[in-house]
């Protein structure tokens, strides 16, 4: 098959052939400087689009090489694929040939069967690489994880971060091993059976390190992101820069393996042409998809609930194939926490749960009181496996003020009942790493620049933030290391006390959710949702399309409190799953294992329990 053509970056063949390319337009003469092994200077060819390329013979795969512009300023490659000795240093050739892959048989994961588990680099084991992450991969697979979400692993700055100031979006992280580093873990994942989903981030390049400032055209006045200035995607000479972000993704998805894309925060993305970027990015990864005869995913980050983003083309859309729901999120956290600060304001009660549980979205054109205007609009008509769920993720742990975890705020009763609600949700549910144990250590911001008047200006930002959520207190240092090394997981805990039970009752729902077609079977299954705000309750009612047979009967409460309810209809149901079971450290069976409708029956607080309809009648 036809090898993509990248027209940014370094691309090397084994036969000792580089092309070196750079969209420089405004320049007068480019020059590729090879650093080592032998420092030697090389004219560069400038094409009627802008960009500079020259290729060279005999070059070895660790070849170093920087652009030399106008005869004085020299940079590393922006479109780099290895910073081996940190950003602001020359980049390195990849022979990406070299690397022998395994994973042939590997077709990857529908969308809809996925079981998601987003994870961070650094703070995922102790060593903080690719290579000691692959000796957890069977831990997960047991666990019935079946897709792992990576957070950002472009270059960034120093040796640890979240990953959203990468600013090398081509090259992989150093500090976690290198573009080898990280194909083996991907090789290791598919082996297993495990899709892999990459974190990128299309909004805006990170503050230090950033050599496409003053580059071409990458960046515009016009628009503001809460990091800086917007990425050029709708002014003049948008078409290139468009171009080095669509080739970013496919170069992924193509040197790498990846299965699929997170978006970041895809509401900062401006783009009012009339061919948005997002589009045209969909329609080059179902392109690459259709030619390798595998699909690959493109899932949003975005706060605006506007279901145009994964609305095919053919409906006016932009065809991505999913989003994050924070609705969803923020439904479950307010409901078990009670927090009403920031954007939990405009959540807390059960019917917001309801809605977003039958629609995807909690507000569809409503008004917000957090935002001060209406918000969202209906994503009917969208399919299930659109959605992406979570009870906790980076974002909502780290951005707290001391980045606690659930297991912090909550008993482990409401732990539990946040397990439920995610993963037996009628979408595509995500875990954060270390949730399914009740990790306690928190996930906290941290950085490592190397600029004192940044490192001051990001520990000034964090306070705002924080001001403007009223949270009181000071927010761990994010340039200290301590920071990091708190945000490590506590792998040990997995089996001790309430820590190992938990990740019982995880590795049960998961086995529940993928062994029971009402719930693996999204898209094929009609979903009742009851919700009763009295009693705190949500009642759901699943069952096939096409089949009147076969239901289950979820009952999620979120009373701390036993409440008695009562169903209509004709069906009696029998009870198969009880969260407050001795045998998951409950308190026993104060909910009824046989439930006939129209009769009053108990459940317990903080408890989901699960029944089977044991009679064949239809339902009213």
């Amino acid at each position: 098959m036809k090898e993509p053509i990248f027209n940014n970056g370094a691309h090397y063949s084994k036969d000792g052939n580089c092309r070196f390319s750079l969209w420089a337009p405004d320049f007068q003469s480019v020059e590729l400087k090879i650093c080592m092994p032998q420092e030697s200077y090389f004219l560069m060819k400038k094409d009627n689009r802008g960009v500079w390329s020259v290729t060279l013979d005999d070059i070895s795969p660790d070849t170093t090489y920087k652009f030399r512009l106008n005869s004085d300023r020299e940079i590393p490659d922006p479109a780099s694929h290895y910073q081996s000795n940190g950003v602001h240093n020359p980049s390195q050739i990849v022979c990406h040939e070299d690397f022998r892959w395994e994973d042939r048989s590997f077709r990857g994961i529908d969308l809809s069967q996925m079981i998601m588990y987003e994870l961070h680099v650094g703070t995922f084991t102790t060593a903080g690489t690719f290579e000691s992450a692959t000796e957890y991969l069977d831990d997960l697979l047991s666990l019935g994880i079946n897709a792992i979400e990576l957070m950002p692993v472009a270059q960034f700055p120093g040796s640890r971060n979240w990953g959203y100031d990468g600013v090398y979006p081509y090259g992989v992280q150093n500090s976690y091993g290198g573009p080898d580093g990280l194909k083996k873990l991907v090789n290791e994942c598919h082996k297993r059976g495990i899709a892999v989903i990459l974190d990128v981030v299309y909004n805006h390049i990170g503050p230090e390190g950033n050599y496409l400032w003053g580059l071409g055209h990458y960046f515009t006045n016009n628009y503001r992101t809460p990091w800086g200035n917007a990425i050029n995607f709708d002014g003049p000479m948008s078409d290139s820069v468009k171009l080095f972000f669509i080739e970013n993704a496919i170069y992924w998805l193509d040197r790498y393996h990846i299965d699929a894309l997170r978006l970041d925060a895809v509401h900062a993305i401006f783009d009012y042409g009339a061919k948005t970027f997002l589009e045209q990015l969909a329609e080059s990864v179902d392109r690459y998809s259709r030619q390798h005869r595998k699909k690959h995913y493109l899932i949003a980050e975005s706060d605006l609930n506007d279901s145009k983003i994964i609305k095919p083309a053919t409906l006016g859309g932009f065809g991505i194939d999913a989003q994050w729901s924070d609705d969803y999120h923020h439904c479950l956290h307010t409901l078990l926490t009670a927090e009403t600060s920031g954007y939990y304001l405009d959540f807390g009660t059960v019917g917001h749960l309801a809605r977003t549980m039958r629609e995807g979205y909690a507000y569809t054109g409503e008004y917000s009181n957090y935002r001060k205007r209406s918000h969202g609009n209906s994503a009917i008509g969208c399919k299930r496996d659109q959605f992406v769920v979570f009870s906790q993720n980076h974002d909502q742990v780290g951005n707290r003020l001391m980045g606690e975890r659930l297991s912090a705020l909550v008993s482990f009763e409401a732990l539990k009942l946040a397990a439920a609600a995610m993963i037996l949700s009628p979408y595509v549910p995500m875990l954060f790493m270390g949730e399914e144990y009740g990790e306690d250590a928190p996930f906290q911001f941290f950085v490592n620049f190397s600029d004192n008047a940044l490192i001051e200006n990001i520990r000034k930002g964090r306070k705002r933030e924080y001001r403007e959520f009223h949270k009181k207190g000071t927010p761990p240092d994010p340039q200290d290391i301590g920071t990091f090394l708190r945000s490590k997981l506590q792998w040990e805990k997995r089996q001790k006390g309430n820590h190992k039970i938990l990740l019982e009752f995880y590795r049960t729902l998961i086995k529940i959710r993928k062994e029971t077609p009402v719930f693996s079977c999204i898209n094929s299954v009609n979903v009742d949702v009851d919700g009763r705000e009295k009693q705190k309750t949500v009642i759901i009612k699943r069952q096939l399309s096409n089949d009147g047979v076969s239901s289950v009967l979820c009952i999620f409460n979120f009373n701390k409190n036993t409440v008695q309810i009562s169903l209509s209809g004709v069906e009696t149901w029998e009870r198969f799953f009880y969260s407050a079971d001795a045998e998951w450290a409950g308190a026993g069976s104060e909910s009824s294992e046989i439930l006939s409708c129209n009769e009053p029956f108990t459940i317990a607080g903080l408890s989901v329990s699960l029944y089977n309809k044991i009679s064949i009648n239809v339902f009213r």
